[in-house]
């Protein structure tokens, strides 16, 4: 019997990884990366050159069957009549929309937001992109004819057409706009009039989650693709009760759930999964990046800032860092900086650093992680994936500060694998009963006294801003 490959893609904020699998199986057959240019604020076509090394890299695509690309949640892709991008994509991590969304949310009122949306927005969304667009680049705005997101744009180019009326997406990353319902499905073209100021700007048909979308010019079936969070929810094998946490550029908190959920605070983005399901999201703009900074302030590398933060007893010694390094998205604080509480002579060296590095950043994701229990979402198993999991220090001291078991399953290239699962699943009709990834359980005792010391501090830092 001839083997059926398909390929799945993971364009981050980083890089992009190619993932070629085997249809019926899932086993890896070759993979390939090219980065992505630094920035919040990037021309798309440096995506397209990524996605076509990472292709190369991986062997070449002339096999495959069937392709889903799964991207980055949010950025603001604009296109003109003809196709053009009008201007470079503003990214989830750009923060100059923060006014707009202030604004946004202010004109309607945060409940109604969310009971329109199930979201309130913040900056990182589409929706205040686009008014910031509108406000400070009319030009640009006069000139969009069409508003698409990554993965979108992506796989439109795939297609090999120009014709905007061909674009495509999916449940999972229009509920990350701003302007899309997953408990109705349907876009509200209102709140996206709202932000650019005027009507007839093109979005998006939002696909079935298993739908071939089309073909490349060399006949290869094109699935919707999906948002990275919902794409490596079904990576994982996610199911209702699983919980993932995951630790890359951002700290993430989504949880698939049968259930939608409207949070006016803002907290909980009621985000769709790639499956037909919901996928309560909440997410911190601060995640592996803190690690990094730790590690660059006292010159080590990760594995050394592991066994610095393992060789300090928990709370170190009552060192906090607030890590807001890049701003804040949960709480929803732009503008805020990172800080650090609780300097002595006892807790001036590198193992109280290194340890309040690591509690720092998993206590911000435990109070996401709170967010949901409080909303009704089930909680039944927390899957620690992404690039800080793999810290060995980050994995024995969430447990502690989780207050529950943490499963680490092998790492993976959860997104692109995600993609390559769906892949297989539109071109058979059936989602794939893949083996999954194996774990590793960590436990540890909890420590309360770390998340309410840290909490104090972050109220205390927020009183000052």
């Amino acid at each position: 019997m001839t083997r059926v490959l398909v390929a799945g893609v993971d364009s981050s904020t980083q890089s992009c990884t190619v993932v070629i699998r085997d249809a019926a199986t899932g086993a890896l057959v070759r993979r390939g990366m090219a980065p992505h240019p630094a920035g919040t604020s990037v021309a798309p076509d440096a995506w397209w050159s990524a996605l076509q090394a990472a292709f190369e890299n991986a062997g070449g695509i002339g096999d495959v069957a069937a392709i889903s690309v799964g991207a980055q949640q949010h950025g603001m892709v604009c296109l003109d009549a003809a196709g053009a991008v009008v201007r470079d994509a503003l990214l989830w991590n750009d923060t100059r929309s923060a006014a707009a969304a202030e604004s946004l949310v202010a004109e309607l009122g945060a409940q109604a937001w969310a009971d329109a949306v199930g979201s309130v927005p913040v900056a990182s969304f589409t929706v205040t992109k686009l008014r910031w667009l509108a406000s400070h680049e009319p030009e640009h705005a006069a000139a969009t004819a069409a508003v698409a997101l990554p993965h979108d744009w992506l796989t439109w180019r795939l297609r090999g057409t120009s014709d905007i009326a061909e674009l495509t997406t999916d449940r999972s990353d229009a509920s990350g706009t701003g302007y899309f319902s997953s408990t109705t499905n349907q876009y509200r073209f209102d709140l996206l009039e709202r932000a650019l100021g005027r009507p007839g700007v093109l979005v998006p048909r939002v696909a079935a989650p298993s739908e071939v979308v089309g073909h490349t010019p060399g006949g290869i079936a094109l699935g919707p693709g999906a948002g990275d969070n919902a794409s490596a929810a079904l990576g994982l094998g996610a199911q209702p009760g699983d919980v993932v946490v995951s630790l890359g550029t951002s700290g993430v908190v989504s949880a698939v759930s049968p259930v939608a959920t409207a949070d006016p605070t803002g907290v909980i983005a009621g985000f769709a999964s790639a499956t037909g399901q919901q996928l309560p999201l909440v997410c911190t703009l601060n995640a592996a990046r803190v690690l990094d900074a730790a590690a660059t302030l006292l010159r080590v590398n990760h594995e050394s800032l592991s066994r610095l933060a393992l060789s300090c007893p928990p709370g170190a010694g009552g060192l906090v860092l607030v890590p807001y390094l890049e701003g804040e998205r949960t709480p929803n604080r732009p503008e805020a900086t990172g800080s650090l509480h609780g300097l002595t002579l006892g807790t001036a060296d590198p193992s109280h650093l290194a340890r309040a590095a690591v509690e720092g950043l998993l206590c911000g994701l435990a109070d996401a992680l709170d967010a949901l229990v409080e909303a009704g979402v089930p909680v039944e198993r927390i899957l620690l994936v992404g690039g800080a999991a793999r810290s060995e220090a980050v994995a024995r001291i969430a447990p502690a500060v989780f207050g529950r078991p943490v499963v680490v399953p092998t790492p993976g290239d959860y997104v692109a694998d995600g993609a390559a699962r769906q892949a297989a699943w539109a071109l058979s009709g059936a989602l794939p009963d893949w083996e999954a990834a194996g774990t590793v359980v960590h436990e540890a005792d909890p420590t309360p006294a770390v998340r309410d010391r840290y909490a104090a501090v972050r109220e205390m830092t927020a009183n000052r801003l």
